[in-house]
């Protein structure tokens, strides 16, 4: 399969309300992760280092700050017309469709001239709210040698997380014999879930966009379209992602790393994975780079600090502070006497003289205040943060009037 025949379709409009605050002013794939990157820049990555080059990226609610990383971001394109990474807010462009994206199927309905402009044997088609890697060509090879009109990846998942995912049952030679979203499932075993990754023959992904297009439904692929297509018969397999392999894993790594960072908690451990000498997922592979935009901030400094398991991104400064277990995003400043613990602080903080921070998530540009004092006293807190049902304590992005977005 000639890499030039597919085109990627990147979902990236959810609204995210369970990472609220953080989704306050953004959408869930803008959220920074990991010190310096955004999480959509897994599923990118992904995509170009897989070789797929042509990709749009279908966004809507509160999407500028993620319009404005993907134009400083992934400025990528080469002089070949199909070398693109193209951001498409919702059009609008059907006279029989005067709102906003239905689901995640009327997103790419409403796009489908894309399609039809780009004459794409394949679509693949990928949330852009997920940490992984993933080597998707393995994914094509699997739908094309197997003849298939759909695949979809999947993964194993515990019984008592099924009711946050689609759930598969899977037949003979990776044949989907149904799918449910977001089912209550009884028993004790393991059960696979969808990873919202989808690999369409072109003209299937066309055909049933227009079948389905003027029913009365919630225009989803998960709760409409595959198990549709399952029940007409169509040929509909799993890929599992457990077999997917990328260059250069580690041997302490989780094998096949996939995290839906939904909630608070869920990002906060995603967060805390990326840490340790032998962490789940080591971003130190060349091989599989995840790319983040680049600041043009001079080197981190560290003076006087006692600094233990942690990430420092470049630009940050931290005078005569102690920072345990923590991600501290770029150009941060952090000053003496502070106490840092278990926390994950994000680009372009201040954080005063003599402040405790333990189990914190301070967002962009906020300023702590010196001598203060969060995630030590939860009735406190919750008068002036966001505090988790965890107990993680969150500080919405803050206001510094700043160039940067």
């Amino acid at each position: 399969m000639l890499k030039e025949s597919i085109l990627a379709l990147v979902l990236a409009g959810g609204k995210g309300e369970r990472l609220h605050p953080l989704t306050l002013e953004r959408t869930k794939p803008s959220v920074p992760f990991g010190g310096k990157y955004r999480i959509i820049d897994f599923a990118l990555s992904n995509l170009v280092n897989s070789g797929i080059y042509s990709i749009y990226v279908l966004v809507q609610y509160k999407s500028q700050s993620l319009i404005e990383h993907i134009r400083t971001t992934w400025r990528k394109s080469g002089v070949l017309s199909k070398h693109f990474i193209t951001v498409v807010p919702p059009q609008m462009r059907r006279e029989d469709i005067k709102e906003w994206y239905r689901g995640t199927a009327d997103s790419v309905y409403q796009n489908i001239n894309l399609i039809y402009d780009f004459k794409p044997k394949i679509v693949a088609i990928f949330g852009g709210d997920h940490i992984y890697r993933m080597n998707i060509k393995q994914m094509v090879d699997f739908h094309v040698k197997n003849k298939a009109k759909l695949t979809i990846s999947v993964v194993p998942v515990n019984y008592k997380e099924a009711e946050k995912f689609g759930v598969l049952k899977i037949g003979k030679n990776s044949e989907i014999k149904s799918f449910k979203e977001k089912p209550r499932v009884r028993g004790t075993e393991d059960v696979y879930a969808s990873m919202g990754n989808y690999i369409f023959d072109a003209d299937l992904l066309i055909k049933v966009l227009e079948e389905v297009s003027e029913k009365t439904t919630t225009h989803d692929f998960g709760r409409d379209i595959i198990p549709y297509l399952v029940k007409k018969d169509i040929r509909v397999l799993a890929y599992d992602f457990s077999r997917n392999r990328i260059p250069a894993l580690r041997k302490y790594e989780e094998k096949f790393y996939w995290r839906d960072v939904g909630t608070i908690n869920s990002y906060w451990r995603a967060n805390m994975d990326l840490l340790g000498r032998r962490p789940l997922l080591d971003l130190d592979n060349r091989a599989w780079p995840i790319y983040a935009s680049d600041l043009d901030t001079p080197p981190a400094y560290i003076a006087d600090s006692d600094v233990n398991n942690s990430l420092i991104s470049e630009g940050s400064r931290i005078y005569g502070a102690k920072i345990d277990n923590s991600i501290v995003g770029r150009n941060v400043v952090i000053e003496d006497g502070c106490d840092i613990k278990d926390s994950i602080i994000m680009d372009f903080a201040d954080i005063k003289r003599n402040s405790r921070l333990s189990k914190v998530i301070v967002d962009r540009f906020n300023i702590i205040k010196e001598s203060s004092s969060i995630g030590y006293d939860a009735a406190a807190d919750k008068k002036r943060y966001f505090v988790d049902p965890s107990g993680i304590v969150v500080l919405k992005r803050g206001s510094r009037k700043t160039f940067y977005w």
